[in-house]
């Protein structure tokens, strides 16, 4: 089975991510206790969307994070690199999905009014162009919202959620999901990923301001907010 690295070349964590598509939101609901469906309400609200507006959701997966969008009555794209992924959205879903990377997104300058990215700016080789990327395409004063896991703030709270990732993790993925050793490069890149500051500081110099973040079930996920700048005149 395909397990990408921590150099992540974009079509070996595709290809990773094609391998896991057929359970991926059950192995999910499973392994995070049943809380990812908690963080993407979170996630939607932090948006504070109004019908009519444009949002794309970069790497959506199997576009449930897109149908939480799409409900607010925003207009919402799913795009991802993973084909695999993208074909196991639900049947009968009618949002465009869109394959395509998030350092080189498909879409016009300014074509969004916000862009999301749930659990997944830890999959690109390059997140800070991957932000540049989706200033490019969201309009001045524009949306972004990145949820992602962290690091867990009290002490023992960041012991205990170590040892789930090395140990309880591990375990449960090779009991349901399609490709086991995939969550094994989920437990390197979440303890290789930079904390709440850290990110923050990354979203601030890559075109965006006003920059924000919410702890979530005590920081081992995070949700940064932020604005598009104006363009120079």
């Amino acid at each position: 089975m395909n397990r990408a690295d921590l150099d992540k070349e974009p079509r070996q964590v595709a290809a990773m991510f094609d391998e896991v598509a057929p359970r991926y939101d059950r192995t999910n609901t499973i392994l995070s206790m049943g809380n990812d469906r908690r963080w993407r309400r979170h996630a939607v609200r932090a948006l504070q969307l109004v019908p009519g507006q444009r949002v794309l959701d970069v790497a959506a997966g199997t576009a449930v994070s897109t149908k939480a969008l799409a409900a607010t009555g925003a207009w919402a794209v799913a795009t991802d690199f993973s084909v695999g992924m993208l074909a196991a959205a639900r049947t009968g879903t009618t949002l465009p999905r869109v394959a395509g990377d998030a350092m080189r997104l498909p879409f016009a300058d300014e074509s969004f009014d916000a862009v999301t990215i749930s659990f997944g700016l830890r999959n690109v080789a390059d997140p800070a162009a991957a932000l540049r990327e989706f200033a490019r395409v969201v309009r001045p004063g524009g949306q972004l919202l990145v949820c992602e896991f962290s690091r867990p703030r009290p002490t023992p709270i960041r012991w205990g959620y170590g040892w789930y990732l090395r140990t309880v993790l591990p375990m449960l993925a090779r009991r349901v999901s399609s490709n086991p050793e995939a969550y094994t490069y989920l437990q390197e890149t979440i303890d290789a990923w930079p904390d709440q500051p850290s990110l923050a500081r990354m979203i601030a110099r890559s075109g965006w301001t006003e920059v924000v973040w919410k702890n979530m079930t005590f920081g081992v996920v995070a949700l940064h907010h932020a604005v598009r700048r104006p363009t120079e005149s």
